[in-house]
């Protein structure tokens, strides 16, 4: 199992899931940092001491970066991704909202290697559905499917180019999951070419305001 978390809650009012998150640490693929639908404007201590215990038990931390569909200044997202290296050591960088079509894969490509430049090791691409097949080649993980449990059941299709690609690459974020189908949605995704996912319980607005009950579940 490898889980993508997340958690856009603040540590001081769920501290803890917080805590859950940091003893289940190497358990995950990477952990999502998001203070304030970005970095925010000056550090948040809880969010400092949060990503330094993270780091000591080991997880990879990726700051959450809005890139509105191609449609934000590319200096608000540069300036993002330096705060998060400056403020939270992050590893790499969680790029929210890009675009999935032919014509922004120019323009998501020049992002990416912007981010790499600025020390990104690791970056996620989250189009929320399956893109143009150039993106899966810019990124470490792309998150071709986020979106509601009932959809994920019944309109789920999986083009043929993403054989072409390892299972790691990919993940899906599915939300509203009833809790005791957690193990199948684990098990739908890698059925469906994603090693990599993070179901949660909860619904919008902010599905991702609680942990994946997948964490707490034996790997198999």
């Amino acid at each position: 199992m490898s889980l993508l978390i997340p958690l856009y809650v603040h540590p001081a009012e769920d501290p803890g899931a917080w805590h859950r998150l940091i003893t289940a640490a190497a358990r995950t693929r990477a952990v999502v940092l998001n203070p304030a639908s970005g970095p925010g404007t000056a550090p948040d201590p809880a969010f400092t001491a949060a990503a330094r215990a993270l780091h000591t038990a080991g997880a990879r931390l990726l700051g959450y970066v809005d890139t509105d569909y191609g449609v934000r200044d590319r200096a608000g997202i540069t300036e993002d991704l330096r705060r998060y290296q400056a403020w939270y050591r992050t590893d790499g960088c969680f790029l929210d909202r890009v675009t999935a079509t032919p014509q922004g894969l120019p323009a998501c490509r020049r992002l990416v290697r912007e981010a790499r430049r600025l020390g990104a090791a690791t970056v996620v691409l989250n189009p929320g559905v399956h893109p143009a097949p150039g993106y899966a080649r810019l990124a470490d993980l792309t998150v071709t499917f986020e979106g509601h449990w009932s959809t994920y059941v019944r309109a789920f299709t999986r083009p043929a180019w993403t054989g072409r690609h390892p299972p790691d690459r990919f993940c899906h974020l599915v939300y509203g999951v009833p809790e005791a189908l957690v193990p199948l949605a684990v098990r739908t995704a890698h059925e469906r070419g994603a090693a990599v996912c993070g179901p949660v319980t909860r619904e919008p607005p902010n599905p991702w305001a609680e942990l994946t009950p997948a964490l707490a579940e034996p790997d198999g």
